[in-house]
């Protein structure tokens, strides 16, 4: 079981980065997915999350509008697009998946998950 997170970068304010997470050794579509970030001396903050039903969506206000997770069964690999990006959005990201429960999106976000794949760095200039 692993998660391997890409796409991760150094942009200026207003720019676009798209991450990518490929899973093996598991099928996403069973699983609830997310996104996470933590930036030095902060906590990690859960920017984007599905729950395994789909219906259920989580983004915190500092992300909303801005962010969108996807998934693509097909490819079993997650995306998080994120576009008009902030300089407070420089942090390591980590993707995440969970197929233990089937809780709503935000509980998700704001508990973590049981797979963790490691961090991509994202990096926002003024």
């Amino acid at each position: 079981v692993q998660l391997q997170a890409s796409g991760g970068g150094s942009v200026q304010a207003g720019g676009s980065l798209r991450l990518s997470c490929a899973s093996s050794g598991f099928p996403l579509e069973n699983y609830a997915i997310g996104w996470f970030r933590q930036a030095p001396g902060k906590e990690r903050e859960g920017v984007s999350c599905i729950g395994r039903s789909r219906r259920s969506t989580y983004y915190p206000e500092s992300v909303k509008g801005r962010f969108t997770i996807a998934r693509d069964n097909a490819k079993n690999t997650m995306y998080l697009q994120m576009n008009s990006l902030k300089p407070e959005d420089t942090a390591v990201y980590y993707c995440a998946a969970d197929g233990r429960q089937n809780y709503r999106a935000s509980y998700y976000c704001m508990s973590g998950m049981y797979h963790w794949g490691k961090g991509t760095q994202v990096t926002v200039s003024s």
